[in-house]
C-alpha cells in the first residue's frame, strides 16, 4: 500500500495535466476532474481515478490542487460543491492579482476549509523537475503537512502566511518577464529589418542578459537605501541612448511603440528634475503615489 499522501486535482488544462503526471510519477493516488472529461482519459489510463463530479472530487481526498484560468473560475467550479469544501485544503495554483487570491482565500476560509496560495514560476514543461520553483503563501502548518507532496511538482518558496504574497511574487517575475521578452522581439525586429536572422543576433541577447544579475544585484542595494545618486550613471545620458535606440528602430522602420514608452518614460524622470541622478531615479515615477 503506498505511503504517498492522495491528492484530488481539479482542471485538466496543459499545466493540470502536466501536475497530474508529475504525482502519478511519484506514486501519488491521483482523482481527477475537468467540465471536459475526455481530457482526463491518457491521465486515467495512466491511473488517476475520474471523478463523477466536482463535489465527489473534492470529497475523496484532504488535499485538493486547484488549476484553473484565475479565481473567478475557482467560484464557478466550486460553488456547486460549497458543502464539501469544509476539513479540506485547497492548494490554489491558479493565476490571479494578490487582492484576488486574498478574497479567494476568504472565501475558502469562511466555507470551513483551508486555503494555500501559489505561484507556478514555469510553463507545464518545467513540472516535476525539481530544478524549477513555485512560490507559495498562506495556511502555514498545512503547507508544512503537504510539502512533501508539491515537491513532486517543483521545489517549494513558502513566503509567508499573507495569502496574497504567491501571487504578488509571481506578477512580479511575471511583470519582468512579459517586459523582457518583448524586448526581445524587438531587436529581432530590428535585426530582421537590417537583414539578419534571430540566430545571429543569439549571442548578443545572451551576453546582454548574462549581464543584468550584476545590476539587479547592484542597484536593490542602493535603491533600498534611497540612493539615487548620479555618480555611476545619469538620466540624461540615459534618454540619450534610449533616443538613439528609438531613432535606430524607426529609421529601419520597424514599429516604434514599445521603445517611445521606454523613452516617455525617461524624459518625465528628466523633467521632474531628475537628469542628473541615477536612472534608478526612474522607480519614484512608478511608485504608489
Amino acid at each position: 500500500m503506498s505511503t504517498k499522501q492522495a491528492v484530488t486535482v481539479i482542471g485538466l488544462g496543459p499545466m493540470g495535466q502536466a501536475m497530474v503526471n508529475a504525482f502519478l510519477d511519484k506514486g501519488h493516488q491521483v482523482t481527477v476532474w475537468n467540465r471536459t472529461a475526455s481530457r482526463a482519459d491518457a491521465l486515467v489510463a495512466r491511473g488517476a481515478v475520474l471523478a463523477g463530479s466536482v463535489e465527489e472530487a473534492v470529497r475523496t481526498n484532504e488535499l485538493v490542487v486547484l488549476s484553473l484560468t484565475d479565481y473567478a473560475s475557482m467560484y464557478a467550479v466550486l460553488e456547486p460543491a460549497a458543502d464539501a469544501l469544509a476539513g479540506r485544503v485547497f492548494v490554489n495554483l491558479s493565476s490571479d492579482t494578490p487582492e484576488k487570491t486574498r478574497e479567494g482565500a476568504r472565501w475558502i476560509q469562511e466555507r470551513g476549509a483551508k486555503h494555500i496560495s501559489g505561484g507556478v514560476t514555469v510553463p507545464p514543461s518545467g513540472i516535476g523537475d525539481p530544478e524549477s520553483s513555485t512560490f507559495y503563501s498562506g495556511a502555514r502548518a498545512e503547507f508544512d503537512r503537504y510539502k512533501s507532496t508539491l515537491e513532486a511538482l517543483t521545489s517549494t518558496d513558502f513566503r509567508g502566511e499573507d495569502p496574497g504574497l504567491a501571487a504578488l511574487e509571481y506578477q512580479i517575475g511575471m511583470a519582468m518577464f512579459w517586459t523582457s521578452m518583448l524586448g526581445y522581439w524587438q531587436a529581432i525586429a530590428l535585426a530582421s529589418a537590417n537583414g539578419l536572422k534571430a540566430a545571429d543576433i543569439l549571442a548578443n541577447a545572451k551576453s546582454t542578459v548574462e549581464s543584468l544579475p550584476g545590476f539587479l544585484a547592484f542597484y536593490a542595494e542602493r535603491v533600498d537605501a534611497g540612493n539615487h545618486e548620479g555618480d555611476v550613471d545619469r538620466l540624461a545620458m540615459g534618454l540619450a541612448s534610449v533616443e538613439h535606440v528609438l531613432h535606430t528602430i524607426a529609421d529601419s522602420g520597424v514599429d516604434t511603440a514599445l521603445q517611445a514608452a521606454v523613452v516617455d518614460i525617461f524624459k518625465r524622470g528628466v523633467d521632474e528634475g531628475h537628469a542628473a541622478d541615477s536612472f534608478s531615479s526612474l522607480i519614484e515615477l512608478m511608485k504608489k503615489k
